[in-house]
């Protein structure tokens, strides 16, 4: 066979150095997200704005992400992923450094756009190639890596971001990913295959304009749903654009005969039942991180050192849960460990929100750190389910419609923790408990727990014997 053709029935072996490197490019890249936001007074003082000013920065960034990252699937099949994949992570070592070098707002917000342009190749591209080349028996233990970014970086982006900007200077937020892009970029030539690109369909100009609108404009209402005061009408105008934007999308999509996204994943049963669920249960986990610091330090009254510290139990029990996965998953099955362990993050979460400020210690590190190990769990297990039953033909697609989910979902967390919130302050003058801030709080996490269990619902979808092929030993 040429080496232009590349098959993909076979690709190479992901090794667990391949997967290691991606999962730290992961982390990277999703802690880019979170560890401006305690930076954001000094740098608004810097840049000579107000501090609200500066979420344009956090906003362009996580748009950049979704929109760009309808075009990855499509250029790491027509450019090979190595080499896509090593561009990415150039790409974003370089719009860092400009982060860091940027002395006015304009310049800054145009430098996260860019950076949020790696970033969109180089996560789903980076996760296609282990996916491409892991076997299927090791493949809950190459998804367990790669989920522990998204789960870490929310939790210990504010906290190292705060130390970073405080002990050295908020540019070094960004001048830190120089050496590590550098070394992964070195390991990514090292490790990875050579994987050529391979001639493929025209580029779908129309069916990515549609969705990256639908995307553009999803995401900013999202974001502006997060705001302390959003506006109604711009919340209303970019829902409404975003709607029919994604409506017009999707008929595109299924109509022609190349699209940019190949819809077909969702017609298996595996990936689209775990696609809907989980992104209801990824909506109710990316709330957990946004609302657990804002209830110790304003409902409780907690210093940031004591909030940080207990935020970090949950990353914790993240870890704490990871060399068990795989027993766990082969002990009760997809399934079963769906349900229940998802009956465990709706419970996790709603006691949250029964803490008080006279909670024993003990006790709120207890709650803590099982909501980390049973958000951990989820996610693995909905991560990997996804792709069991995906051929390589549609890997590519599939991973692009995971990544956008994916990234819809945790913008859709925060906004919903951001509005469970205001129901919350809102309720309280109705119940005559005015005054009572961290009411609220129980109330908001209340909100998110039922929509955790919402994803219960379709999860009894799926046979029982769902992802079985996945937890066969070895031959």
């Amino acid at each position: 066979m040429s080496r232009s053709t590349p098959s993909p029935a076979a690709p190479p072996r992901a090794s667990l150095a391949v997967t290691l490197l991606v999962a730290g490019s992961f982390f990277m890249e999703n802690l880019d997200g979170t560890v401006i936001v305690t930076a954001l007074p000094a740098m608004a003082a810097d840049f000579g704005v107000a501090p609200i000013d500066l979420n344009l920065g956090t906003s362009a960034y996580l748009i950049a992400l979704a929109v760009f990252a309808t075009a990855s699937g499509w250029i790491a099949d027509r450019f090979g992923t190595r080499r896509v994949f090593a561009g990415a992570i150039v790409l974003f070592t370089l719009a860092s450094l400009l982060c860091a070098a940027s002395g006015a707002l304009p310049m800054f917000v145009a430098m996260r756009v860019l950076q949020g342009l790696g970033g969109a190749l180089m996560v789903p591209v980076g996760r296609l190639v282990v996916l491409r080349g892991t076997p299927r028996h090791e493949l809950i233990r190459a998804i367990a890596t790669l989920t522990w970014p998204a789960l870490v970086a929310p939790v210990l982006g504010p906290p190292v971001g705060g130390f970073i900007t405080e002990h050295f200077g908020w540019q070094w937020i960004f001048l830190l990913n120089l050496p590590l892009g550098l070394l992964a970029f070195a390991l990514a030539l090292r490790l990875l295959p050579r994987t050529p690109g391979a001639a493929t369909v025209p580029f779908d100009w129309a069916g990515f304009g549609l969705a990256g609108s639908a995307l553009f404009c999803t995401m900013a209402c999202l974001e502006s749903l997060g705001q302390p005061a959003p506006s109604a009408l711009f919340i209303a105008a970019s829902a409404a654009a975003g709607v029919t934007l994604g409506a017009l999308a999707w008929r595109r999509f299924r109509r022609v005969d190349r699209p940019l996204i190949d819809l077909g994943a969702l017609a298996v049963p595996s990936f689209g039942i775990t696609a809907r669920s989980g992104s209801l249960f990824r909506v109710a986990i990316a709330a957990v991180p946004f609302l657990v610091p804002l209830m110790f330090q304003l409902g409780f009254g907690y210093d940031a050192v004591h909030a940080g510290l207990l935020v970090l139990v949950v990353f914790a029990g993240n870890i704490a849960i990871k060399p068990a996965t795989t027993a766990i998953l082969r002990r009760l099955g997809f399934r079963r460990t769906l349900l229940l362990n998802g009956l465990g993050v709706a419970l996790s979460i709603a006691a949250c929100g029964l803490l008080t400020p006279a909670t024993p210690l003990a006790l709120t590190v207890a709650v803590l750190f099982v909501s980390g190990m049973c958000r951990s769990m989820q996610f693995t297990t909905l991560n990997t389910l996804a792709f069991a039953d995906i051929a390589q033909p549609r890997m590519s697609g599939a991973n692009t419609l995971f990544n956008l989910a994916s990234q819809v979902s945790m913008g859709l967390g925060v906004a919903l923790g951001a509005l469970a919130l205001r129901i919350g302050h809102a309720a309280l003058p109705a119940l005559g408990l005015a005054g009572t801030p961290a009411l609220a709080y129980r109330i908001a996490f209340a909100v998110v727990g039922l929509v955790a269990l919402a994803g219960l619902v379709e999860s009894r979808r799926l046979a029982p014997d769902a992802g079985a092929q996945l937890l066969a030993p070895p031959r």
